[in-house]
C-alpha cells in the first residue's frame, strides 16, 4: 500500500522544486526569492485547511472499517460542499489576506512586487487546491493508493510542463510560475472529482446518494475534528512560516537560499509521509473494525519501514546535498549559502520520522485532541529555542528551533499512543 503513496507524495514538492529550478535559470536571485515568498503565504493559508484531507481519511477509514457505504458517501458531499465554500471564500478574501500577509514580510522592493505579483495570480487556484485535498483524503480512506499516485502525477507534471512552457518558452517570469500552478489546481481538482466517483463505485456503492446528510451528531464530530485540526495545523504551520518571514528580514539572499533548501526539506516530508498515510487508513480501519492486534502489528511494520527510509534520506542528503542545490539554482552565492546549512536538512529525517508517523495514528483514529495538545507544546517549546538561538545563530537558529519542534512532537505524542491501543480495544 505504502510505495504509490510514496512516489506520489514525492511528486508533490516537485511543483516547488520546478518552480525553483525554472526561476534558478534566471539570472537574479529575487526571482527565486519571491517564488519562495509567494509560496510560503499559500501554504500557510492552504495548510490550515489541511483538515479537508485529514478529516476526511480518518472518518473514511472508519465507516470503511464499519462496511457503511452509505456514511462514507455522505462524508464526500460535507467535505465537497466545505470545499468549495472555503475556497470562494479566500478568493473573496484576497485584498485584505494579501494585505495582511504582504505585511509580515520584511523584504527588498523588487522582491515584494515580484511575489505580489505571484500571489495575484495564485490565488485563483484556491477552490480548485482545496476540492484536489477532499479527493485525495478520500482515496486515502478508501485504500485507493495507486489513484492518489495518478492524481499527483497528473497535478505535478501538468505544473512542471506548464512551468516550462510559460516561463521558459513564452518569458512570463513569476506570473508564468503562478499561472501553471492555477491550471494544474484545476486539473487535479477535476481528475480527483472523478477518481473519487469511481472508487466509490468500485467499493460497493449503488449510485444512491444518502439522506439526511447534514444531520446535526455527523456535523457535530466533523466540527469537532475540524476545529482541532486547524488550531494543530497552526501550530505545525507556524515554524515554517516564522522560519520564512525571519530569512526575508536576513537579507535576500538568505531568503533564496531558504527557499532552495525548503525544497529538500518537502521532498523528505511527503516522502516519509507515505508511511504515515498508510498508517492513517490501515489504524483506521483497524479502529473502526475494533481490531487492536491488527492496529499494533500495521504501525510496526510502518515504524520499521519509515526508519529505514528516514535513514536512507538523511545519508543521501549528507554525501549528495550539495549537488541537489547546486542543480536547482545557477547562482554560486545562494549555492554557498544553502550549502552552510545543509547539515540541519541531513538531520531532518530521522527527527521527522516518528512525528509524521504519530500524525498518522493519530489522523486514522480521529484522536485529534490529544494529537492538538502536543502540537501547541512542542510549538511553545519551538518559540523557546528560537527566542533563546536566533539573535546569537541567526539563521541556524531557526533550523535548530524546528529540530527541537519535530523531536517534541515525537515525544508528546508516543506518550499519548497507549490511549490509542486501550480505546481501540473498549470501543
Amino acid at each position: 500500500m505504502t510505495w504509490p503513496v510514496i512516489l506520489a507524495n514525492i511528486t508533490i514538492p516537485l511543483v516547488g522544486v520546478a518552480d525553483v529550478w525554472v526561476m534558478g535559470r534566471l539570472p537574479d536571485p529575487k526571482y527565486i526569492a519571491a517564488v519562495a515568498m509567494g509560496a510560503a503565504m499559500f501554504s500557510a493559508v492552504y495548510w490550515l485547511f489541511g483538515f479537508l484531507r485529514m478529516a476526511t481519511t480518518g472518518l473514511v477509514a472508519q465507516a470503511l472499517g464499519r462496511g457503511d457505504m452509505q456514511a462514507t458517501v455522505a462524508i464526500f458531499i460535507r467535505a465537497l460542499a466545505i470545499a468549495l465554500i472555503l475556497g470562494c471564500a479566500i478568493f473573496l478574501a484576497r485584498n485584505p489576506l494579501q494585505w495582511m500577509l504582504f505585511g509580515l514580510f520584511d523584504s527588498g522592493e523588487t522582491v515584494t512586487a515580484l511575489a505580489n505579483d505571484y500571489y495575484s495570480i495564485r490565488v485563483f487556484g484556491a477552490p480548485g487546491l482545496l476540492i484536489y485535498l477532499v479527493a485525495l483524503g478520500m482515496l486515502f480512506g478508501l485504500q485507493r493508493m495507486r489513484d492518489t499516485l495518478w492524481l499527483s502525477i497528473g497535478l505535478n507534471l501538468t505544473n512542471f510542463a506548464l512551468d516550462m512552457w510559460l516561463v521558459i518558452g513564452f518569458d512570463l517570469g513569476v506570473s508564468g510560475v503562478a499561472l501553471g500552478t492555477v491550471i494544474s489546481e484545476w486539473a487535479a481538482a477535476i481528475l480527483g472529482f472523478w477518481l473519487v466517483l469511481r472508487a466509490l463505485r468500485q467499493s460497493g456503492w449503488s449510485g444512491q446518494w444518502p439522506l439526511n446528510i447534514w444531520r446535526r451528531r455527523e456535523m457535530r464530530e466533523l466540527f469537532h475534528i475540524s476545529s482541532n485540526l486547524v488550531l494543530r495545523t497552526f501550530f505545525v504551520q507556524l515554524p515554517f512560516f516564522v522560519g520564512t518571514v525571519l530569512a526575508s528580514g536576513i537579507n535576500d539572499m538568505t531568503l533564496a537560499a531558504h527557499g532552495v533548501l525548503m525544497q529538500l526539506f518537502f521532498i523528505m516530508t511527503f516522502s516519509l509521509d507515505g508511511f504515515a498515510h498508510t498508517a492513517e487508513t490501515l489504524t483506521g480501519y483497524y479502529y473502526g473494525a475494533k481490531q487492536s492486534r491488527h492496529l499494533r502489528t500495521a504501525v510496526r511494520y510502518c515504524a520499521i519501514w519509515g526508519m529505514i527510509l528516514a535513514a536512507i534520506m538523511g545519508l543521501s542528503y549528507f554525501l549528495g546535498g550539495q549537488q541537489i542545490i547546486d542543480l536547482l539554482t545557477t547562482s554560486t552565492a545562494v549555492r554557498q549559502t544553502a550549502g552552510a546549512y545543509l547539515p540541519w536538512v541531513a538531520l531532518a529525517p530521522l527527527l521527522c520520522m516518528w512525528a509524521f508517523l504519530f500524525d498518522g495514528i493519530f489522523i486514522g483514529t480521529t484522536h485529534i485532541v490529544e494529537m492538538r495538545n502536543s502540537m501547541i507544546i512542542a510549538a511553545l517549546l519551538w518559540a523557546l529555542g528560537l527566542w533563546l538561538t536566533f539573535d546569537s545563530w541567526g539563521y541556524h537558529g531557526v533550523w535548530f528551533a524546528m529540530s527541537m519542534f519535530m523531536l517534541t512532537r515525537s515525544v508528546l505524542m508516543a506518550i499519548y499512543y497507549p490511549t490509542i491501543l486501550r480505546n481501540a480495544t473498549s470501543q
